[in-house]
């Protein structure tokens, strides 16, 4: 290099390339933040399907006793239990999982289900 001249390259390549890394880990976290989501409401979804199914057996004993039923396996799904009540001989359950998307940002999934004895329609 001869004194008095400026390089030819000022590393422009070195930012372009560190601001599409940038750009890659923030969608991939982005991603990441809506799988995570996707993935509670699915287990919100199998929790109160769950307990619907466990508290729908025993709505003939009260509705109490099928709550409690319905509670046992919603938290043996990592859910909690917010809403159960008895429509005739269904079950209404509602159960919600908290998820913690990206760090920091905590939501919760809810997901209500009914479940009850087949219902023979009329031709």
């Amino acid at each position: 290099m001869t004194p008095g001249r400026e390089p030819a390259e000022r590393g422009g390549a070195t930012v372009c390339l560190l601001a599409i890394g940038l750009v890659f880990v923030l969608v991939g976290l982005f991603g990441a933040g809506v799988g995570a989501a996707r993935c509670a409401r699915h287990q919100a979804r199998v929790a109160a399907d769950f307990g619907a199914l466990a508290g729908a057996g025993r709505v003939l004993d009260g509705a109490d006793t099928a709550c409690d039923s319905a509670a046992a396996l919603v938290s043996a799904n990592d859910g909690r239990l917010t809403g159960c009540r008895v429509d005739g001989l269904d079950l209404i359950v509602t159960a919600e999982v908290r998820v913690t998307p990206l760090p920091g940002l905590s939501r919760v999934a809810t997901a209500t289900s009914r479940a009850g004895p087949a219902r023979i329609s009329d031709p």
